[in-house]
């Protein structure tokens, strides 16, 4: 099963990422061991994680949340719109 999440970064920023482990690959972020967009951004905060199915599909889910504006994002991870299939 891949997952689709999104964290926050100390300065308000937010990266969407995907993984078939969320709680292992956020303490990579979190150690400065995952992506570098994120490296010296911390403390980070995990704002959302959803199961999505299979790799290809993450993929899919992980490019259109990363299309959606700010405004867009903030409302999925406050739960306001459903993530965009």
């Amino acid at each position: 099963m891949w997952y689709l999440y999104i964290v926050r970064c100390c300065d308000g920023s937010l990266y969407t990422g995907i993984s078939t482990d969320v709680a292992r690959r956020f303490a990579l972020h979190a150690r400065d061991r995952g992506a570098r967009r994120l490296r010296g951004r911390g403390p980070l905060e995990l704002v959302y994680s959803r199961a999505i199915g299979d790799r290809s599909l993450a993929a899919r889910a992980e490019y259109r949340v990363k299309r959606l504006c700010r405004g867009d994002k903030e409302r999925l991870v406050a739960g306001e719109i459903q993530l965009p299939v």
